[in-house]
């Protein structure tokens, strides 16, 4: 069962490498270099720090990507071990990645740690829909690029989401203890 879910996983990734387009290289390249080390989600979260309406969705974010990135690059990355797929695929990767394990994708874990508290966190609704369309970008830019098997990215996406959730559920723990004099940061 195993083996037939990674030869589909593997063939998925093939097909998705067969429509990569010359004009979208460099800018999808450019996209998920932007996720390295969550630096894009880490910066857009200390500037929402600058800011009073956007402070909580921040360091909410902050904190479920430092969740995130226990889980997959600490923990799960270790554990599952799993290569990269241009060590077994005939493709060429659109970046350089230096991490040997694909499993989970941690980009894709910090986009949505960080873009599912932002949904929830933000003060205006289209904020929220940019952050989860950011996010889903960030995972659908690692396949492009060839570093990363789909299941790599859907699991990355279901850390980062549950990450996020976590956070956001002790978030709301605490404020109920706190009481309505303490509801905002």
């Amino acid at each position: 069962m195993l083996e037939i879910l990674q030869y589909m996983d593997g063939e998925l990734l093939l097909a998705i490498q067969g429509l990569r387009l010359e004009w979208l290289d460099p800018l999808v390249s450019l996209y998920t270099t932007l996720g390295n080390g969550g630096i894009l989600w880490i910066a857009l979260s200390l500037a929402m720090l600058c800011y009073r309406p956007t402070r909580k969705a921040g360091v909410l974010a902050l904190l479920a990507m430092l969740l995130g990135l226990l889980c997959t690059n600490v923990v799960l990355k270790h554990l599952v071990a799993r290569p990269r797929p241009w060590l077994s695929l005939p493709i060429v990767p659109l970046v350089v990645e230096n991490d040997p394990n694909s499993f989970p994708s941690g980009h894709t874990c910090a986009a949505f740690a960080a873009g599912m508290i932002w949904v929830r966190a933000l003060p205006r609704r289209w904020m929220g829909r940019l952050a989860a369309g950011m996010a889903v970008a960030m995972g659908l830019s690692r396949l492009y690029v060839g570093v990363h098997y789909p299941l790599d990215v859907l699991a990355g996406a279901l850390v980062g989401s549950l990450c996020a959730w976590a956070v956001w559920k002790l978030y709301r723990a605490r404020e109920e203890r706190a009481g309505p004099a303490r509801m905002e940061p």
